[in-house]
């Protein structure tokens, strides 16, 4: 739990962090295209202005005079704009590019959509006569303005492939991790397994209670078993024919001797002897995982109900308890590495069970249902 926390917190603050540059950006963006716009603006002023004294020279100026107020006029190259009489007829326009057709109809919507973005700078020509400037942002500012937006796309989209990679990256180095563990505890357990076999045989020479020693038997060959499961973590396990029932009626034998008798098992099936492709000792290491943490949850005094039942081609098992039961945020966590509701739970059975299932049998596991106080039921479906 304290190691999944951590996760969480680390993908909260990478969040907060982007969000945090993204709103900078945006604002910085932002204030930069205004300080644009104004400087435009008065540029569009000083346009109108060099228009007003190059239509009112009626004196004749000086050519540098003229040539300065052209210069201004034809220094325009950006920001389109357009002159209108005070009946709106078009006069004049200048940096719009205009379509091969309908050019008029064209000028007039354009005419429109400046009239609808800014107020128009107006030219007094004397005599009465008055024109009038519309114009829209350059080019410039409105590619600036779709800056910070892009610029968040190729951002999200990188941190989105950088993710990607990350995660596979350390799911594929956890696999090593975890199936190099495996390996070496299913080595390490070879060795005394075979060991405690040998003396089992003395104990049976020296015929000492019997049934004490079938018991010890017992539980040294569920050391076998347990020490084949972790030998295949890893590699693909070979698939078998097995009956399903058998398999986790079995298992239920082997959990109810050796929990507390107040846990109550039950176990109802109605797919008699169907026959399903699985690796036994790992899907037995299923049953066990999800059995064992339901008796911790119960705090070892309740009910498990195990329900086997069929749906076309697959086979549905159905395990319940009485425990604690899980609020929603708990069942979506409940199945990824580290989470652990227990203190000193390393996070991994669910983990390993899901994986189990579904990489290895083709199967599907989740949560059914699950409510606080109540308790909890997993699903396990499995084709046959």
């Amino acid at each position: 739990m304290q190691l999944y926390s951590k996760k969480r917190r680390w993908k909260f603050f990478l969040i907060l962090g982007a969000v945090g540059i993204s709103i900078f950006s945006m604002i910085y963006t932002s204030r930069l295209s205004s300080e644009l716009k104004e400087e435009e603006q008065k540029r569009m002023k000083i346009w109108s202005a060099a228009y007003n004294a190059l239509i009112n020279d009626s004196d004749g100026e000086s050519n540098l005079y003229i040539s300065l107020i052209l210069e201004i006029i034809e220094s325009n190259s950006t920001i389109p704009s357009i002159l209108v009489d005070d009946k709106d007829s078009i006069l004049w326009h200048r940096n719009i590019q205009l379509p091969a057709k309908n050019q008029e109809i064209f000028l007039q919507k354009e005419l429109g959509d400046m009239k609808d973005d800014s107020e128009p700078i107006v030219v007094y020509l004397g005599d009465g006569i008055t024109q009038y400037f519309y114009y829209h942002d350059s080019v410039l500012i409105s590619q600036l303005q779709w800056f910070p937006v892009i610029q968040l796309l190729i951002v999200f989209v990188f941190i989105l492939v950088a993710y990607a990679a990350f995660s596979t990256a350390r799911r594929w180095e956890q696999d090593n991790v975890w199936v190099g563990m495996a390996r070496e505890t299913a080595h390490q357990l070879g060795t005394p397994t075979s060991s405690l076999l040998g003396w089992m045989d003395i104990l049976d020479m020296k015929e000492i209670e019997p049934d004490l020693v079938k018991e010890m038997r017992f539980d040294v060959r569920r050391l076998q078993t347990i020490t084949a499961r972790f030998s295949k973590i890893g590699s693909k396990p070979e698939l078998l024919y097995e009956n399903i029932t058998e398999t986790v009626e079995q298992m239920i034998y082997y959990l109810q001797n050796r929990s507390s008798k107040l846990v109550k098992f039950s176990l109802q099936s109605n797919v008699g002897d169907t026959i399903v492709r699985m690796s036994r000792p790992l899907f037995e290491w299923v049953i066990e995982n999800i059995c064992k943490n339901a008796i911790d949850a119960m705090e070892g005094e309740g009910s498990i109900d195990i329900y086997i039942y069929q749906q076309k081609n697959i086979v549905g098992i159905d395990i319940s308890d009485t425990g604690k039961g899980m609020t929603r945020n708990m069942q979506k966590s409940v199945f990824k590495p580290g989470y652990s509701t227990k203190p000193k739970g390393w996070g991994l059975g669910l983990t390993l069970t899901k994986r189990i299932v579904e990489q290895y049998h083709g199967g599907k596991i989740h949560i059914a249902s699950s409510t606080p106080g109540k308790g909890t039921t997993f699903r396990i479906l499995i084709p046959e």
